[in-house]
């Protein structure tokens, strides 16, 4: 799954990075490295600008909040448990289909987290001695240091409490696309060097999805509506592409926010983690 992430880059940054021809410095979101459900995120999309006489898709950077509150619903109640979407089923489910078919986006991350269960703590945990397991949270991050563009779809919902004039009136949310986690090893150091997992599925067995560049522009397009064709969208990229190492448990507590948080541990803080 993905519940946090990291995106510390900035907006100057995303817009060269992902061909953005249109940003508002109003919705400038300061760096954020523990983003939980219900914050602000930055997205990408595509869609023509609001009362332009030009009605083609204009590629934008925009500020949304991170989960999804469906068209119909009538509360916003909710929208923190639906962070992610499964690509298995996005086409079909009713919060998500509409928003898969023409509102699809790309988030900006620097990385997501996952919290592993060590062996020494499942072991306390079966044997009743310890009631609630210690977890140990782990930074998934691309191996070359480039940004993670995590597919998304996006929705607009109107709060029937506020006048139509109100800034507020409109909320537009989104979720995340996850997939099965990759079972391949890790190519490259970190965590898996002895002291720690040695594949995202053996941290949590659903990832987010990441599209690599060559799918941007087709993911974005909102005149690609076919569901069987952009569902040709949603394979898992290549394997190798990421690592993941252990960071402080600070990042566990949403209040923490800083850089600090990415900081590679030379092990995890559990000594009997693995």
């Amino acid at each position: 799954m993905c519940g946090r992430y990291a995106a510390s880059r900035r907006p100057e940054d995303l817009v060269g990075l992902f061909g953005v021809e249109k940003w508002e410095p109003t919705e400038t979101l300061a760096p954020d490295w523990n983003v939980a459900p219900t914050k602000s995120v930055h997205a990408v999309l595509e869609r023509p600008l609001k009362d332009a006489a030009d009605r083609r898709p204009v590629r934008q950077l925009r500020a949304m909040r991170w989960g999804l509150v469906p068209s119909w619903a009538k509360s916003p109640e909710g929208a923190a448990k639906m962070i992610n979407a499964r690509a298995e089923t996005v086409h079909e489910k009713p919060s998500f289909r509409r928003a898969f078919e023409s509102r699809r986006c790309l988030l900006p991350a620097d990385g997501y987290y996952e919290w592993v269960t060590g062996a020494g703590e499942r072991e306390l945990e079966e044997k009743g001695r310890k009631k609630r397991s210690r977890k140990q949270p782990y930074l998934v991050t691309p191996a070359d240091g480039s940004v993670m563009a995590l597919a998304g779809v996006y929705e607009f919902w109107r709060d029937p409490t506020l006048p139509g004039d109100h800034p507020q009136a409109w909320w537009v949310t989104c979720s995340v696309l996850t997939t099965e986690a990759e079972p391949e090893p890790f190519a490259t150091g970190g965590a898996q060097d002895g002291a720690g997992p040695r594949s995202l599925a053996e941290i949590h067995p659903r990832m987010p999805l990441v599209l690599p560049p060559d799918r941007w522009d087709a993911w974005l397009d909102p005149a690609r509506t076919d569901p069987a064709e952009l569902r040709s969208l949603l394979a898992p990229p290549p394997a190798g592409l990421v690592r993941a190492y252990p960071v402080a448990t600070a990042v566990s507590d949403v209040r923490n926010n800083g850089p600090e948080l990415l900081t590679e541990l030379e092990a995890p803080e559990e000594a009997t983690l693995f």
